[in-house]
């Protein structure tokens, strides 16, 4: 298929995934605003191999005791590592945490950079990370290629269901979706994984796209 009719494609999701999530919501409660972009640095860091959910629960405790860059980026490393231990690969976690809001206040005088290079330079970052808060922040375009990002792209046929490269995935999906799409498109990608394009038991029967969807055409 050329990449126009791709984009037509695509096109044509989103706006369906727009009538079923109005409110394209990020799953990490993070409180929004840039005075707030360090929360949801520390979040993205604790999500790899861990659920939303989880990452919630457990930065409730997190910023209550540490309510600022500072005081998370000065506290101690043990307890750091206490309280995210349930985000599963603590030490590592919590090292990156406390190394990344040092070099935010230290070398960005506490402010998230807006471009992928200095993102990157933080201690955890990887591009995943970085989209999300560009998307989020500063309301760039950025590719999230999650699992949910990456699994739902391939059954829908951007791309071979078997890849799961997510640097590939993000310079695809960049290429197909409007830029100002992007963000919320990730945001609503996942609840869409959450409650019917899921990993194990996809719901193709109730699913609103798909007459749009290659995987569902080739059953």
């Amino acid at each position: 298929m050329s990449l126009k009719k791709e984009k037509q494609r695509a096109k044509d999701i989103v706006e369906r995934l727009k009538t079923l999530y109005p409110e394209a919501v990020c799953a990490l409660e993070w409180g929004g605003g840039e005075e707030n972009g360090w929360k949801l640095l520390v979040m993205g860091r604790l999500s790899a191999q861990c659920t939303d959910a989880r990452v919630n629960i457990v930065c409730r405790e997190l910023f209550e005791k540490y309510p600022t860059l500072e005081e998370l980026a000065d506290a101690p490393l043990e307890d750091i590592e206490r309280i995210v231990r349930p985000c599963g690969l603590y030490r590592t976690k919590a090292n990156d945490i406390k190394k990344a809001c040092r070099s935010l206040i230290d070398d960005f005088g506490g402010v998230i950079p807006d471009n992928m290079e200095d993102l990157l330079t933080l201690s955890g970052v990887g591009r995943k990370i970085a989209n999300l808060m560009l998307g989020d922040l500063y309301h760039k375009a950025a590719i999230v290629a999650d699992t949910h990002c990456i699994r739902i792209c391939g059954r829908l046929g951007f791309y071979p269901e078997d890849m799961k490269d997510p640097v590939k995935t993000e310079r695809i999906m960049s290429e197909i979706i409007e830029p100002c799409e992007q963000s919320d498109f990730c945001h609503r990608i996942v609840q869409f994984g959450r409650d019917v394009c899921s990993a194990r038991s996809p719901k193709c029967n109730e699913c609103i796209i798909a007459d749009l969807c290659k995987r569902n055409r080739n059953k």
